[in-house]
């Protein structure tokens, strides 16, 4: 970059070093910010480090630092003897370091592509007919006057009955503990704009959500994955499990890890977010109880939930259980965005609560079924892949036994069919031979995707497979 460049750059970052936070998280924030928003074009080349480390009056490592955070994340790349380029992604919040995507959710979501089964994106497809009698009961209801419909903490109807819900789950809530989220994306975002700062620690589990780590890494805190729970003794700014079919495996935390996370918590005094959006979905039908069943009543466990997992992904009404205080601080800092969801919504998804039993009956019946077929047919058509049965939610966890899924989900891209590769899951870029699929479509459309990654894979696996020379081996 010659010096007129390096001079523009200099002059777009800006008062980046007047934050909280270390400097390198500070000078990554801002760098991601001019990739996101396209002032830093793709394949742009970036100062060398000594160079813009010497010009921002900085030290090398901290250039070098920043640099590498933005790698991990996947929106720069660099190379040894080519120097350091923005990454060539339409999506600077979907890259790895390879310039892969790193959370096709995101990036199938803005960007649809034609003609391709799209297993990226584990919401319900199909709505059903509860839904639509949902809505007709909430046009009802909604006849009797709702003022002016701005409620930044949610519809009173609707927190009462989540209140009831947590309550009877072993968890005494009152309808002041809940705030209602347009969907649990916004729930996270909400905490984590509320909880973490610059250059906090937040602690996850080994693979999880990737919506979850595009929201800790836009708040430039440092996302650091734990195998156990007493890590917490570190105390982190903020700590975020899903105890309940954990994404992208399915794990289920038993109780004494449960019990023993959160008193954790509280001993530590650690905010700990409980991700229990899956919770509805175990098959058995039984449903864990909350890690908010085991803290002192409204202390340190913060509870997020959706109805897109069980409903629909286009019900976007979600909400938090936390005490009363910071139930008030997310709904101060709500209404700055959008002055409270929408309305109908809210009262159908308050009409489904009171049916909770029979939607969620009635759903697991059919996805326990695709689960069978979808397993059956991976077992008929690649073998040689590996996974274990869901416990229940709407995905398997599968192995490639040779190379890896961020190579192969290109190949299956051209064969009619996108996957999520398991690198979008880990916070630190690995399970690179992982790949998570649902089981949401139906049966026939399930059976088609195999075929069709059974297709992909023979191409993949036999250009990467040397042929042998000897007649008789096969």
């Amino acid at each position: 970059m010659n010096g007129a460049n390096l001079d523009d750059l200099v002059d777009l970052l800006g008062r980046w070093a007047s934050g909280r936070g270390p400097l390198y998280l500070l000078l990554a924030a801002r760098l991601r910010g001019l990739i996101d928003d396209g002032v830093l074009a793709a394949g742009q080349p970036l100062p060398p480090d000594r160079v813009l480390a010497g010009r921002l009056a900085v030290a090398r490592g901290t250039v070098v630092a920043a640099y590498d955070l933005l790698q991990q994340e996947g929106r720069v790349v660099r190379r040894q003897g080519s120097g350091t380029r923005v990454a060539p992604m339409e999506l600077p919040a979907t890259r790895t370091a390879d310039g892969v995507p790193a959370n096709p959710l995101l990036q199938h979501i803005l960007h649809p592509p034609d003609d391709v089964q799209l297993l990226t994106c584990a919401a319900p497809h199909d709505p059903p007919e509860a839904l639509t009698e949902a809505y007709t009961e909430a046009a009802r209801r909604l006849a009797g006057g709702h003022g002016l419909g701005y409620e930044p903490a949610g519809n009173p109807e609707l927190r009462a009955e989540l209140a009831a819900y947590y309550t009877a789950r072993g968890v005494p809530t009152t309808p002041e503990e809940v705030i209602v989220t347009t969907g649990a994306q916004q729930a996270l975002t909400l905490l984590t704009a509320l909880l973490v700062a610059p250059g906090d620690t937040v602690m996850t589990e080994p693979t999880t959500y990737p919506g979850a780590l595009e929201a800790f890494r836009h708040a430039a805190a440092v996302v650091r994955p734990v195998t156990g729970v007493e890590t917490l003794r570190e105390r982190p700014a903020l700590g975020y499990f899903t105890p309940t079919l954990r994404n992208p495996d399915g794990a289920v935390m038993d109780v004494p890890a449960r019990r023993r996370l959160a008193a954790l918590a509280a001993g530590h005094d650690v905010p700990l977010i409980d991700d229990e959006v899956r919770a509805e979905l175990c098959f058995s039908g039984e449903r864990p109880p909350p890690l908010a069943a085991f803290g002192r009543p409204g202390e340190h466990v913060i509870t997020i939930g959706s109805m897109s997992k069980l409903v629909w992904g286009g019900l976007r009404v979600g909400w938090v259980r936390a005490a009363a205080p910071l139930i008030s601080r997310l709904a101060r800092l709500r209404a700055v965005h959008d002055l409270g969801g929408e309305v109908v919504s809210q009262l159908a998804a308050a009409a489904l609560l009171r049916r909770l039993d029979e939607v969620r009956a009635a759903r697991l019946g059919v996805w326990r079924r695709r689960h069978d077929h979808l397993c059956e047919r991976l077992r008929l058509r690649l073998p040689s892949w590996s996974f274990e049965p869901a416990l229940g939610g709407h995905t398997l966890w599968v192995r490639l036994p040779r190379g890896d899924v961020d190579s192969f989900a290109q190949v299956a891209l051209r064969h009619g069919v996108a996957v999520p590769p398991g690198r979008s899951f880990d916070p630190l870029g690995g399970h690179a031979d992982h790949m998570r699929l649902h089981f949401l479509f139906p049966e026939e459309e399930l059976s088609r995707a195999v075929d069709s990654l059974a297709a992909a894979w023979a191409a993949y696996d036999g250009g990467r497979r040397p042929i042998s020379r000897h007649p008789l081996v096969v």
